[in-house]
């Protein structure tokens, strides 16, 4: 039978955070999969679990996944930690959970702290709908095609960056979103944790003053539904009514109904379709 893996969360600043289950879990497998063992070890010291650590992380990921599966074939149990929060979230864990679940092994989520969740919670902004970016692409043209998907995206958006990209970032979503609120969050659950609501703008000119320190949550407003159809009538002006009608009737939309989703498209009414196309008629 093979052992399970277990993805266990650490806590993301205040060691206070780590669950009584995570604790018992890590004291009872095997082994412990960690991101940075120089990191954990200290975790480890603070809760007295002395279970052999190895090391997981993004360089190593998929050679060192095969190798841990073959562990878990062989019956042993595996915990699996990140340097803080949940594994498997901008995480090289994604990978070895996939082979796993190919594989038949039996994985389970131990849940705890999460930065993108604990940043949602206290931005301001809603958090009914909301979409997980994580780190944007260092390739220029992927981030410069994910910065414009994004900036479509009507729902709340939460991005990771490190405080030495994060002016550039900041100026990156300026141009390409225009001006939204924004929380950027730092030192979550720790003793000078920061919780920071603004627009891109004003944390631009900020951040252009203060020197960024430690790791930031970024928190970011959705673009409005009104927004967005505004965006979709004024799209529709740079062609005419009559040109628009064409469109669907060449698609062999009959002519009532071709009125009617001009008439939606651009905000108007079917009287004033009417009314065009037949003063174009008469002209």
């Amino acid at each position: 039978m093979p052992g399970t893996l277990y993805l266990c969360a650490t806590p993301i600043g205040n060691l206070q955070d780590m669950t009584p289950r995570v604790v018992e879990t890590l004291r009872m497998v095997d082994v412990i999969a960690a991101e940075d063992t120089r990191n954990s070890i200290k975790l480890l010291n603070h809760f007295d679990i002395h279970t052999p650590m190895t090391s997981y992380h993004e360089y190593n990921k998929v050679e060192k996944a095969v190798q841990l599966a073959g562990q878990l074939q062989a019956g042993k149990n595996i915990a699996l930690i990140t340097d803080a929060g949940t594994p498997a979230i901008s995480d090289p864990g994604e990978v070895l959970v996939k082979l796993c679940q190919e594989e038949g092994i039996p994985v389970t989520s131990l849940p705890g702290a999460s930065a993108c969740i604990t940043a949602l919670t206290l931005s301001g902004l809603p958090t009914r709908r909301f979409c997980f970016e994580g780190f944007l692409p260092g390739e220029k043209k992927e981030r410069r095609e994910i910065l414009e998907e994004l900036a479509a995206e009507s729902r709340t958006i939460i991005l990771y960056e490190a405080p030495h990209h994060l002016v550039g970032t900041l100026g990156e979503l300026r141009q390409t979103m225009g001006d939204r609120r924004v929380t950027l969050c730092r030192e979550l659950t720790k003793k000078f944790e920061t919780v920071m609501p603004t627009t891109l703008e004003e944390a631009l000119a900020y951040y252009e003053r203060e020197a960024p320190r430690g790791e930031y949550v970024l928190v970011l407003e959705g673009k409005s539904r009104l927004e967005k159809r505004r965006e979709e009538i004024a799209s529709w002006q740079e062609v005419s009514i009559e040109e628009h009608m064409n469109r669907y009737e060449s698609q062999g939309m009959d002519r009532k109904t071709a009125m009617k989703q001009v008439a939606k498209d651009r905000g108007i009414s079917r009287r004033e379709v009417y009314a065009c196309l037949n003063r174009k008629e008469e002209a």
